[in-house]
């Protein structure tokens, strides 16, 4: 590490204001993406400017249609909604797999959007349930907003304020962790929308980070069962390899995965 000044703002006017006059500096939420990369020297901003204690960013508020979750909740409390669970089921039941119990009470779901981490499960969520992010700026629809590992459409100073999702008539969410890490390796959350609309994202496999599977939407909109996915894979070439698996298992893990979502539709399931 090194040394870096950390600013406590109270209100998202003032984390504007001083992003704006700190010259070098970064929003920081949970910091399970960032604070890693700045112990590695990956990032070294000379300004943390900390969004925890910004009341904006908190909230739940739940609709007919929608469901809206204030950037600055926590993975334990997304897990331990009532509103959620009965709402999402799989959404609340997600955000109970990730990480332990130190990541769940710190890591907030806007940090983890923010930063498109690869390994983060909530990208998947947001893509599948046709997710709007929005920010003190503007709203930015699922499918706009996730370029790359580590890239969004935000733009320099862009604080993410709330997400919005659509609630689904079903959905299931599979992951395969690694047993070091716990990060998954593969995780698919599939979702069926009205209209007969089924989406299906799959993060921490990609080599662009999280995406879609054309492939399987089609099939799951004319038979909403695991049976309808048999036969269809993704390519390896589209997968990351590394020391943790190749990436025709990555590839393979993704059909595995997206059959147990379908198999246990209303909940997640976190395979070790």
């Amino acid at each position: 590490m090194y040394p870096t000044t950390y600013h406590r703002p109270s209100s998202l006017a003032e984390a504007s204001r001083l992003f704006a006059e700190a010259g070098d500096a970064a929003y920081i939420s949970g910091g399970h993406t960032l604070l890693p990369a700045m112990k590695t020297r990956l990032a070294a901003p000379e300004n943390l400017i900390d969004l925890r204690h910004v009341p904006e960013l908190r909230g739940i508020e739940v609709t007919s249609e929608n469901v809206s979750i204030g950037a600055g909740t926590t993975h334990h409390a997304v897990s331990q909604s009532g509103a959620i669970r009965q709402a999402i089921p799989t959404l609340a039941a997600m955000a109970g797999t990730i990480g332990d119990a130190a990541v769940r009470t710190l890591g907030t779901i806007g940090g983890s959007v923010a930063n498109n981490d690869p390994a983060a499960d909530y990208p998947a969520a947001v893509l599948a349930l046709s997710g709007t992010i929005i920010t003190d700026r503007r709203t930015i629809p699922a499918d706009a907003f996730f370029r790359g590992l580590y890239e969004t459409a935000l733009e320099e100073g862009e604080i993410v304020t709330r997400l919005s999702f659509r609630l689904p008539e079903a959905a299931g969410y599979a992951k395969f962790r690694n047993p070091a890490s716990r990060y998954p390796m593969a995780g698919v959350f599939i979702a069926r929308h009205r209209g007969g609309e089924v989406r299906v994202a799959v993060t921490g496999a990609g080599n662009d980070g999280v995406f879609r599977v054309p492939e399987m939407e089609a099939a799951l909109a004319r038979d909403f069962s695991a049976g309808a996915l048999k036969g269809i894979t993704v390519s390896p070439a589209a997968m990351l390899s590394d020391i943790h698996g190749t990436a025709a298992y990555r590839a393979n893990l993704v059909g595995v995965m997206a059959r147990r979502a379908m198999e246990n539709l209303g909940s997640a399931v976190a395979i070790d």
